[in-house]
């Protein structure tokens, strides 16, 4: 598959992709419309805060107990499942006068059933796409939902000027439901990929996935250098202020670039010798905020830095290629909760640091060169470990765990 002409010419991908644009842009407007109205009842920018980006650290815990749903549900029930709910969710979420401590309630649900759903999109990916499809496939929804981010918190500000957040929810829980009769009506009913108990087969699967000495450097080398990197990201409004726009345009365009390329243009046989290079890539160029470049200079940084994100494009393959059916939710899903958790992780680590040094522009371009430092030092350091899951090398089942290739608990 080499052409987005054949990509979207198979009709359940085109549904995925419209599912998934249309509920992250619902989401975003949901979640700044949630955020407006929990800052200006309690004035708490920490609530603020944690109603908008708290997601990850709840579906961190749940993901130990609940995320091998995403292979024992039916795959088109377990998207419309979590979609559903953060259609009730929204939908309640437009009461007006409800107690923030309720509204909070009403967010957590969703988010647990998002951590026990969260590998299924991904999985439904690699099953309607012919072999060898999956990253250019998942290259491109990379882009649609990093793109519709954008548009849901523009369109986001845009509709706070015209109407109220209990008005937002109500567009946000439609959109929702809109979601669900896409899955309903144009996703093939497919069979749940393996058979157990929720909770004993989430916690079996995860020491296995986690235990593997070929698996866990694939899974540390999608989380540390990347979440460590969006650390870096969270410093660039202290860096440049009220031209951070600016830099956050340049990083997103990078995104764009590597997407695009590492999914559409590089050879399947070369992806995978480029996951180390670009990991290195994007850290290299935060170590030059060491200097304190000016603004131009530390856009062109950021756009070189941010395409070394498209390293997790052919990571994912690996998960898939060493990995049995019957767990690919859970083996997803795995990726996606620390993936989010560690970009939290790095966030709060890179915010600590420049705090820790004064909290100026000095402070925050200090914090981002050694945050990129230990980025790039973990890349190196995962190095001989990634090479056990290189396509060029067969996975003996005494060296990878023959338990998690094979699928069995």
């Amino acid at each position: 598959m080499q052409t987005y002409r054949q990509l979207f010419s198979i009709p359940e991908f085109r549904v995925l992709f419209a599912a998934t644009s249309l509920n992250v842009a619902a989401g975003s407007v949901a979640s700044l419309g949630l955020g407006t109205l929990t800052y200006s009842q309690t004035g708490s920018p920490v609530l603020s805060a944690f109603v908008m980006f708290g997601g990850p650290l709840v579906r961190l815990v749940a993901s130990w107990f609940l995320l091998s749903l995403a292979d024992l549900l039916r795959p088109r029930t377990a998207l419309m499942l979590a979609v559903g709910v953060m259609a009730a969710g929204n939908a309640l979420q437009a009461i007006p006068g409800m107690a923030i401590g309720v509204r909070v309630v009403l967010l957590v649900v969703p988010w647990i059933i998002l951590s026990a759903t969260s590998g299924t999109f991904g999985a439904l990916i690699s099953d309607v796409v012919p072999e060898g499809g999956f990253v250019f496939a998942r290259a491109t929804s990379n882009v649609a939902a990093g793109a519709m981010q954008i548009v849901g918190f523009g369109l986001g500000g845009v509709l706070l000027l015209h109407f109220s957040p209990p008005e937002l929810f109500v567009g946000s829980a439609g959109t929702n439901l809109l979601v669900v009769l896409l899955c309903r009506w144009g996703l093939s009913d497919r069979a749940p990929r393996a058979q157990g108990r929720a909770v004993r087969r989430s916690q079996a699967v995860n020491r296995m996935l986690l235990g593997s000495p070929v698996l866990r450097p694939v899974y540390l080398a999608l989380w540390l250098p990347n979440g460590l990197i969006v650390g870096c990201e969270a410093l660039i409004v202290p860096y440049s202020g009220a031209q951070a726009g600016f830099l956050f345009s340049a990083a997103a365009l990078g995104m764009l670039i590597g997407d695009v390329g590492m999914g559409r243009f590089v050879p399947p046989a070369f992806r995978d010798r480029l996951v180390e290079p670009a990991r290195l890539l994007l850290a290299a160029p935060y170590l030059f905020f060491l200097l304190q470049p000016s603004l131009p200079v530390a856009c062109v940084l950021a756009t070189l830095a941010s395409i070394g994100y498209s390293a997790s494009l052919p990571l994912q393959e690996r998960l898939v290629r060493w990995t049995a059916p019957d767990n690919r939710g859970q083996v997803l899903g795995l990726y996606t909760v620390g993936m989010s958790s560690m970009q939290g992780v790095g966030a709060v680590t890179a915010g600590g640091l420049a705090t820790l040094f004064g909290g100026d522009v000095h402070a925050a371009g200090l914090s981002i060169g050694l945050v990129a430092t230990a980025s790039f030092l973990a890349t190196i350091s995962l190095i001989p470990g990634l090479r056990k899951s290189r396509q060029d090398r067969p996975l003996s089942g005494r060296e990878g765990g023959a338990d998690v290739v094979e699928g069995h608990v």
